[in-house]
């Protein structure tokens, strides 16, 4: 038999955003054990879902608009929404062990949009599946549907346009959060007769759903943000922005993962 406090401390950790698994490990609780109290427990964060700012009354923007951007760009570059028991939905974000900044700045983002549903981190090969619990997630994401997201149409529907169109870098920078990166070019010519080096700073987006592209793209033009396509074969599926003032306006607006 645990204490109270016991029961308690366990059920915090899954609140944090631990999953089940790896408090079962730290404590030598068992998994059912903590099942069972989740459901007689109710930790700040573990409540039962908020009211949906879509489905719920008058249909509303989302209270952060500017964070829900940046988790619009993190679930159209790499996440996916499932069905699960009773109707609840699970979003699911994968984000690499080699980036701890934005494991952290997806499950804030996810608490921010949703901040009465749990958050949970699985590990997984080389990365943590950030996943959000809420009946909502098909609401506040209408892009969710049936198999891939490059083998579907993926469009915005017009008050998610509204909230790119008012809050265009936070989408950029959830997209190269997920599906892109900063990396540094280098190059060779001829300077005075002698063959030297430079290097120079380089965005990358890479998604294979033109629809997901085009949205990227059209968003940087809107920013003034100058790219070109780096074909892979014959397919466009990477975009570059490498001119440097472009770079700049990336820089002070997105950066590299950390």
């Amino acid at each position: 038999m645990y204490d109270l406090d016991t029961r308690k401390r366990a059920v915090a950790l899954v609140s944090q955003g631990y999953s089940q698994n790896s408090v079962s490990k730290q404590t030598g609780i068992s998994r059912a054990a903590i099942r069972s109290w989740l459901k007689r427990i109710e930790p700040a964060g573990y409540a039962p879902g908020s009211e949906c700012p879509r489905c719920s009354g008058t249909p509303r923007l989302p209270d952060a608009p500017d964070t829900y951007a940046y988790l619009l760009g993190l679930y159209l570059g790499d996440g996916c929404i499932s069905a699960g028991r009773r109707g609840v939905y699970s979003l699911r974000i994968a984000c690499a062990d080699a980036w701890p900044g934005l494991i952290e700045a997806c499950s804030e983002a996810m608490r921010i949009v949703r901040p009465a549903n749990k958050i949970s981190l699985t590990p997984r090969p080389g990365c943590q599946y950030v996943t959000g619990f809420s009946k909502h997630w098909p609401c506040l994401f209408p892009q969710h549907g049936p198999g891939k997201k490059h083998d579907r149409v993926i469009a915005l529907d017009s008050w998610q346009q509204d909230i790119v169109n008012d809050h265009p870098w936070d989408l950029i920078r959830g997209l190269v959060h997920s599906d892109g990166c900063r990396i540094t070019n280098w190059a060779t010519r001829d300077v005075g007769g002698e063959r030297k080096r430079y290097e120079y700073p380089r965005y990358f987006f890479t998604n294979v759903s033109d629809d997901i592209r085009q949205l990227y793209t059209d968003t940087l033009d809107q920013l003034g943000v100058e790219w070109t396509h780096c074909t892979r074969g014959s397919n466009p599926f990477n975009i570059s922005v490498a001119r440097r003032a472009s770079v700049a306006l990336m820089d002070a607006h997105v950066g590299p993962k950390y």
